[in-house]
């Protein structure tokens, strides 16, 4: 194995495999650390769902997956968090990697969010989504991790116990060997995690080079597109053509949703207004107690073979209506139901199953008792299409702030 990925939920386990997929490399989405490693993968992804966990239980997931690679050797471990930097004041991105980091006896790790192809890039130690800043984006509405300061410096250092550091634009433009001696300068100065700015393809190329010997790398999907090329200079790996193929598709097609990200949302909106079959989950009737899966299986048998959309997609408002019906813990009922919904689709004979949002595609997979997964052709930047180890089942599991306005009808086109 030359890589090892501990990623924080199930979508951005495989947004990371795709990109490496995409350079050549062999790499399996793992979620159940009792399994054998996978014996014939270039990189291995564990799929946790300590995104929004408690500080103390992120830790001890990461930490378990950390050990269960470390069985293969790996050359690297990845910490890959989500694009947008999802966390809240307390965690979970500083305690794992600084937890991660003492477990591995490493000195220092960059931080770098950055996924310049989706708009995610980094400039000043500020994280812009598109031309916003990320506190001025939809992130400042998430219903789990609100993101309020676009400072990542700022945000790392209030969940971090060591030193915050920043590598700027001005260091990564020189190269890999200028950036790699500001790093080990910063690591003197008793910096233990340094945010990097990248804000295209080669500066995340920059980055690759100077960290490829770090015991440990922090970051979104981005850096996963520039560190193969520099395993293949080293020599470890060969670049492969056939790294995503997978049996075609069967059975028919669903799409569940239960991000509320505005890019989730306007999907959904497309959708609608396409005229497509699409059946919202009511938190109302999920409160007052009602069979929600056999009112949303009975409306599937309904609408023939057509693509069906079930979704509790909702805007700030009715978000918050929502949590004031349920309780604290409206989205996690919320995803249980649409997880049940999701069984039951599959039980009745869907094969392509296409699932929106992180917190979401982690109830379903774990619901549907997923242990590996093969990855396949990418869909949108950052959402391949997948295959469950040894089921004829394809899903494609993606982050709520990922993909285009048509993205459930190209996934499906895509997967026919």
């Amino acid at each position: 194995m030359i890589l090892g990925v501990i990623a924080d939920d199930f979508t951005g386990a495989t947004d990371v495999a795709s990109m490496l997929v995409r350079q050549g490399l062999r790499a399996v989405v793992c979620t159940d650390l009792h399994d054998p490693l996978p014996g014939e993968a270039d990189a291995v992804v564990v799929a946790l769902k300590s995104r929004t966990a408690p500080v103390q239980q992120a830790v001890a997931d990461s930490l378990a997956a950390l050990a269960w690679l470390r069985q293969g050797a790996p050359r690297q471990i990845y910490f890959k968090y989500c694009s947008t930097f999802d966390s809240t004041a307390h965690g979970n991105i500083g305690p794992v990697a600084e937890a991660l980091l003492d477990a591995l006896g490493a000195p220092l790790a960059i931080a770098c969010p950055a996924l310049p192809e989706n708009g995610r890039t980094v400039f000043q130690g500020h994280l812009f989504v598109g031309e916003q800043l990320l506190h001025e984006s939809g992130m400042r509405h998430h219903p789990l991790t609100p993101m309020t300061d676009a400072n990542l410096v700022r945000v790392l250092q209030a969940q971090s116990r060591g030193r915050v550091g920043l590598a700027t634009h001005s260091v990564v433009r020189q190269g890999p060997a200028a950036l790699a001696a500001h790093l080990a300068q910063l690591a003197t100065q008793g910096h233990r995690l340094v945010v990097v700015d990248a804000v295209d393809g080669a500066a995340l190329e920059s980055l690759a080079g100077a960290c490829v010997d770090h015991a440990l790398v922090t970051a979104g999907s981005g850096l996963a597109l520039a560190l193969p090329a520099v395993y293949a200079q080293r020599g470890w790996y060969q670049p492969r053509s056939d790294a995503a193929p997978l049996p075609p598709a069967q059975g028919r097609a669903a799409i569940v949703a239960g991000s509320c990200s505005q890019a989730t949302q306007v999907q959904v909106a497309h959708w609608r207004d396409a005229g497509l079959p699409a059946w919202r989950l009511d938190p109302a009737a999920l409160a007052a107690g009602g069979d929600l899966v056999a009112e949303a299986l009975r409306w599937a048998a309904a609408q023939g073979a057509s693509p069906t959309l079930f979704h509790a997609t909702a805007d700030p408002e009715a978000v918050r209506a929502s949590q004031a019906l349920l309780g604290a813990d409206a989205g996690a009922q919320i995803e249980h139901c649409l997880a049940r919904i999701a069984v039951a689709l599959v039980e009745g004979g869907v094969g392509r199953l296409v699932v929106a949002g992180g917190e979401t595609s982690g109830a379903v997979t774990q619901a549907l008792g997923v242990g590996q997964l093969r990855i396949g052709g990418t869909i949108d930047p950052g959402v391949p299409w997948t295959q469950v180890e040894g089921r004829p089942l394809w899903l494609a599991l993606k982050s709520g702030n990922f993909g285009s306005v048509d993205f459930f009808a190209k996934s499906l086109a895509i997967s026919s």
